[in-house]
């Protein structure tokens, strides 16, 4: 670490770590009375063990410390009662630092249950669970608003973004009905709101869907077949609204996916966003944490003016590579400007005065609509900057069908790379249905990663320009054909081959850089996320 932030990160650690590392042991203010049996709400605090004096405030920020320590009245969560017929557990949540569970109700439509407060222990190495680093980012959680995702509903709803619609609860010290760890959610705060994965939660923003999947499902199944594609249009304005809302956390598993039939047997998968746990993330406002947000890109405050698109959006660029190769710049605008007009004053006043607690919105309500407003004027330039860091390096990749990847550098601005597929090859035509076309100016894009993926593919390349982006193609496990009579001025050749050494039809050019190698690494390409 560098010594000039040596000091404030030392003092950041003992402060946050001045007492040893606990929660609240209930939600209630006097949570040592016990709780009438007909009792429906309570008087609680999301976690009043974010409270600190001056100095820890100073160095550590103040945060949403007083939207989690203020004393707000939740109903009593009652799974029997909730829904009609009530609710049943079904399992546990696998999240790293949200306790959740899943329940169903009688028609088997699933429901999950959070707590708002975090748990950071399982984000740790086993070594550092009982050092100070626990507490340091166990107090970073009040960096998130308690009751953010409350306001979301309704501005997902203006702007055409499918949506879950959450609810607040206090969990009873003596409830049973939520499963074997029963214990983990007493005398908690939790968020309950339905789930829309599988086939049998198809309904509401999702009705009409023929399917209803995770990312981790859907993104295999893109990639195994010209049968899927996402809906890349409808991504970049559920995109757009993240940035706005400075909900930074939005990795391929915060996605879900419902399938809609297209002709010929087509699905066209559009995004569901899930779990709101960083909108309005606050964190930049102490000494300390001020410094730690220059190092970790990631930490976004939000408020009028947009901190960094970049940082903003840097936990969703897998998702993002994956979901937005086949979007231009006027659609990115286009979402913009739309989203200026859905997204009004009203509609802002409204969210934010339902989704906040009475106490909370009497002082964290009124800045929270002026930075709504001040951030949706400035949109357009969200969805340029947005679109610039989407453009740099572009990643089209085939499916494990047969398709044919057709480059051509017409001029010093324009390379379009069109993919065809070569299944099923109407007589008398060279290739098939085109499945992806996009024109790739050199001043916004660098390079262009082609991925044949399984099947026997083509590339042709072709064009003879001063400038165009790198091109480079990985062939994939099976035999493959490049070919590739293009020329671009300069001594540094801008298309590469990724393959292995034999087993490949390869007609290179005076632009063609021979990157075959003895083994299979060229063939590794992430479908899901999982690194593998």
């Amino acid at each position: 670490m560098n010594y000039r932030y040596a000091l404030p990160f030392l003092l950041f650690s003992s402060l946050a770590c001045s007492r040893k590392p606990f929660f609240q042991p209930d939600a209630r203010l006097k949570y040592t009375t016990p709780l009438t049996a007909g009792a429906d709400s309570a008087l609680v605090t999301a976690g009043r063990h974010y409270q600190r004096g001056p100095l820890g405030r100073w160095v550590l920020g103040a945060h949403y410390r007083r939207a989690w320590a203020e004393p707000v009245t939740l109903p009593i969560l009652k799974p029997e009662t909730l829904v009609p017929g009530g609710l049943e557990f079904v399992k546990m949540g696998g999240g790293f630092q949200t306790t959740s569970l899943t329940m169903a109700d009688s028609a088997g439509r699933s429901y999950a249950v959070r707590t708002i407060d975090k748990n950071p222990e399982k984000t740790l190495p086993k070594f550092l669970r009982p050092t100070f680093v626990y507490g340091a980012v166990r107090d970073a959680t009040s960096a998130a608003m308690p009751y953010g995702a409350f306001v979301v509903p309704p501005l997902a709803e203006a702007a055409g973004v499918p949506h879950a619609s959450p609810r607040p609860y206090y969990v009873r010290p003596n409830e049973t009905s939520l499963g074997p760890a029963s214990e983990r959610f007493q005398g908690r705060v939790v968020l309950v709101e339905r789930k829309y994965e599988g086939k049998e939660n198809i309904d509401g923003p999702v009705a009409g869907a023929v399917d209803l999947d995770e990312s981790d499902d859907v993104l295999p199944e893109r990639y195994d077949s010209q049968r899927d594609q996402l809906d890349g249009a409808a991504f970049v304005r559920a995109r757009l609204l993240d940035i706005w809302l400075g909900d930074w956390d939005r990795h391929e598993g915060q996605w879900s996916w419902a399938a809609y039939a297209q002709p010929g047997g087509r699905r066209l998968w559009k995004p569901v966003p899930q779990d709101r746990d960083q909108v309005f993330f606050r964190f930049d406002d102490g000494w300390a944490s001020w410094l730690i947000s220059k190092l970790v890109g990631k930490f976004r405050t939000f408020g009028p003016r947009y901190e960094s698109i970049a940082g903003y959006t840097r936990n969703g660029r897998f998702i993002d590579s994956r979901a937005l190769p086949t979007v231009p710049r006027t659609t990115y605008l286009a979402a913009a400007h739309a989203l200026q007009q859905r997204l009004t004053d009203e509609v802002i006043t409204r969210a934010v005065r339902q989704g906040l607690p009475p106490a909370v919105y009497a002082y964290e309500g009124p800045r929270m609509i002026r930075a709504l407003q001040a951030r949706r004027a400035q949109l357009p330039q969200v969805a340029e900057t947005y679109y610039r860091l989407q453009a740099e390096e572009v990643l089209v990749a085939g499916t494990d069908d047969k398709e044919r990847f057709v480059v051509e550098r017409l001029n010093d601005t324009a390379t379009v790379v069109s993919v065809y597929s070569l299944e099923k090859v109407p007589r008398g035509q060279a290739q098939g249905e085109l499945l992806y076309q996009r024109r790739f100016d050199p001043r916004e894009t660098k390079r262009v990663r082609l991925h044949g993926l399984e099947g026997k593919d083509e590339f042709l390349v072709s064009g003879n320009v001063r400038r165009s982006p790198f091109i480079d193609i990985y062939g994939g496990p099976h035999e493959d054909l490049v070919r590739d009579s293009s020329r671009v001025a300069g001594l540094r050749k801008r298309t590469r081959f990724f393959d292995t050494a034999r087993n490949n039809e390869f007609f290179p050019g005076s632009e063609t850089k021979d990157k075959r190698a003895h083994n299979v690494l060229s063939h590794a390409f992430d479908r899901d996320g999982s690194g593998r």
